[in-house]
């Protein structure tokens, strides 16, 4: 097992991409603690590693609440004695409207969601990673990245362009404690992240910009799954890429390269 004796914290555990991350590390041998608001579909994920034979344990925060993710970190240590790996996963992709039509108060939401809480969800678990060093992955996107043609989502690829920093930031810092950080940037993926955007009035901010039939051109079309995604957090967080760090990983099938 790769992960054998390992502790793995992983928000936004309740589905998709979390979920099945959470799976793959368990069976590796990890154990595993999901930290996320919505306790019935997170109890799901850990049912299910249970049942499966491996350990796990839900903690319910929302990790856009600092005073929620601090005794949560706190917690899971206390109960396994440390953290090794940490999957910073949870966000959301909000409002997605004009700039003029975006209201402040949905402006900060998804800040507060997918920047404050990347923050939070590290700084909280650093005290613990210091002691013997470990790995962090961080859930960025496509968008504000490599990809800037979804007029509308300014908000959410302003935090995930702001994480790829916040990545590069904390690898060369925490390097000198063993500690490494790194970033996943996924395209169109099978998960229910789209069933949480609100999108308002889109139609006079997008760009008449048209594209080849199937906008994934390695798979047709076909967007990549959870499943995929959780095969690359693995080698991240694995030593199988104990010299990687600082750095930034489309998984896409070529989405950004032709949408970009």
């Amino acid at each position: 097992m790769l992960l054998k004796d390992k502790v793995a914290v992983i928000s936004g555990a309740g589905s998709g991409i979390g979920q099945a991350t959470a799976l793959l590390l368990a069976k590796e041998g990890a154990k595993v603690a999901t930290l996320d608001r919505t306790p019935a579909k997170s109890q799901q994920t850990v049912d299910q590693i249970k049942q499966a034979g491996g350990e796990a344990m839900m903690m319910v925060a929302d990790i856009s609440h600092w005073e929620q993710v601090q005794p949560s970190m706190d917690k899971i240590a206390e109960s396994w004695g440390k953290i090794d790996i940490v999957f910073a996963n949870a966000g959301i992709n909000g409002v997605w409207a004009p700039l003029d039509e975006l209201s402040p108060e949905e402006w900060k939401t998804t800040i507060s969601i997918n920047l404050d809480g990347t923050f939070y969800t590290l700084k909280y678990a650093l005290p613990y990673l210091k002691k013997q060093g470990g790995s962090v992955v961080i859930t960025s996107s496509v968008n504000g990245t490599r990809m800037f043609s979804n007029s509308g989502a300014t908000a959410y690829a302003s935090t995930k362009a702001a994480q790829v920093a916040f990545a590069k930031m904390t690898a060369l810092e925490l390097a000198k404690y063993k500690i490494r950080v790194n970033v996943i940037c996924p395209g169109a993926i099978t998960t229910e992240i789209d069933q949480n955007t609100e999108r308002e009035d889109l139609e006079e901010a997008q760009e008449p910009v048209e594209f080849p039939e199937g906008e994934i051109p390695l798979t047709n079309g076909q967007p990549g799954t959870s499943e995929q995604v959780a095969q690359l957090v693995l080698f991240l967080v694995s030593d199988a890429s104990s010299h990687i760090t600082g750095t930034e990983v489309w998984i896409d099938g070529g989405q950004s390269l032709l949408q970009g």
